[in-house]
């Protein structure tokens, strides 16, 4: 039975426990229904869309990105970097990448999936953090609070689910157009995965991972 962990709680994944050469991060959401009344059902129109981009970002130990990539004129670029979205699939090692990009978060089970063989995650990394951002949230005001039943789960390769962190919304969500769902943390030979549920100002990917850019020292 896969561990269920609140905001804040972490759980040790044992290689002796669950097969870790492949881990699915499996991420989910609704959109919540807008409370209308009659006359507002009758005339409103189609249900609004909302486009949410999964984000991954593998860290060095003392937090920040080891790697940039360069563009076609050699400049550092986050294509081809440490940062995993929907412009960059893939990271350079083959150990990480994300499955596609879902734009309405419709149906049931993962919305968007981000495959990890933690096994292969060159020594350099120690962490890795797993970001929702809702697409030009801010501009069409759309954020977490108008969003409902978000989750994130690790299934290993064995298709297990390991454990499974459902995000409760509450006041602070709102106007918050991304949320850091939850990391994984290395401990030694093994990984941690812990839930932190924390909102963000900013929908711009460059804001987003701006705190992570720089050595802290």
């Amino acid at each position: 039975m896969a561990v269920s962990l609140k905001k804040g709680q972490g759980v040790s994944l044992r290689k002796e426990e669950n097969d870790l050469s492949k881990v699915t991060i499996g991420l989910g959401w609704d959109v919540a229904e807008e409370k209308k009344g009659f006359l507002g059902k009758l005339f409103s129109g189609p249900a609004e869309e909302f486009d949410l981009d999964a984000i991954a970002i593998l860290l060095g130990p003392k937090g920040n990105i080891q790697h940039l990539g360069k563009d076609e004129n050699g400049q550092p670029s986050i294509a081809g970097s440490d940062v995993i979205f929907f412009n960059s699939l893939k990271h350079p090692s083959g150990a990480i990448w994300l499955t596609g990009d879902n734009r309405t978060g419709d149906g049931d089970g993962d919305d968007e999936q981000i495959i990890v063989k933690l096994d292969q995650i060159p020594a350099i990394y120690e962490r890795i953090v797993f970001i929702v951002a809702i697409y030009q949230g801010r501009e069409r005001k759309q954020h977490f609070g108008r969003i409902s039943n978000a989750f994130i789960r690790a299934v290993d390769a064995k298709n297990k689910e390991v454990c499974r962190y459902d995000v409760s919304v509450d006041s602070s969500f709102n106007n918050r157009s991304a949320l850091t769902f939850a990391e994984f943390v290395r401990e030694g030979a093994n990984w941690s995965f812990k839930a932190i549920g924390t909102p963000l100002d900013s929908d711009n990917l460059m804001e987003i991972i701006r705190p992570y850019l720089f050595d802290p020292t």
